[in-house]
């Protein structure tokens, strides 16, 4: 389990790196003055993403994933990280949306932009480290019965009533 813990963290940490850094890279777009520049700084971008991020951000989930069945953990400070991941896929998901656009004629990426992009990512890479690290005690937002294994199957055989639903499992 040791290995695969270091492989999440070397994970997380290369695709968190790569997310607060490759908008630094798209203002570049509107100070490359030649062809031949704008390609090579398209395929550095391109390989950016396609060969170090998107394998990162894998590496980091399955890993992840594969890590919450070996320690069962079911404490409301996870269910923040895990919506906390999944902000960060969605940055990921942005940034893969950016580089389709980023290379056409005539697009620029604004400063304000690469502002507000590299300090939302600073804050969801920050906040995943403080919730991981700190693991603060959180009160449960969602009844119990959503959080207790086998509680599914509780909930879809026969629910007859709200209270039947929301009790303990024996």
């Amino acid at each position: 389990m040791i290995w695969l813990k270091l492989v999440h963290i070397a994970a997380i940490a290369l695709w968190s790196g790569a997310l607060i850094s490759l908008p630094a890279l798209y203002v570049q777009r509107a100070h490359v003055d030649s062809t031949a520049s704008l390609h090579r700084l398209q395929a550095l971008v391109r390989f950016l993403y396609v060969n170090v991020l998107s394998p990162a951000a894998f590496l980091a989930i399955a890993s992840g994933t594969a890590l919450i069945f070996l320690r069962e953990t079911f404490e409301p400070w996870f269910s923040l990280k895990l919506a906390l991941a999944g902000a960060m896929t969605a940055i990921h998901i942005m940034t893969g949306q950016v580089i389709i656009r980023l290379f056409d004629a005539d697009e620029i990426y604004p400063l304000w932009r690469f502002t507000a992009t590299t300090l939302l990512t600073l804050a969801v890479v920050t906040s995943i480290l403080t919730v991981v690290l700190g693991k603060p005690d959180l009160p449960a937002l969602l009844p119990d019965a959503f959080g207790e294994p086998g509680a599914l199957r509780r909930l879809i055989l026969r629910p007859q009533s709200l209270s039947e639903i929301m009790r303990p499992i024996p």
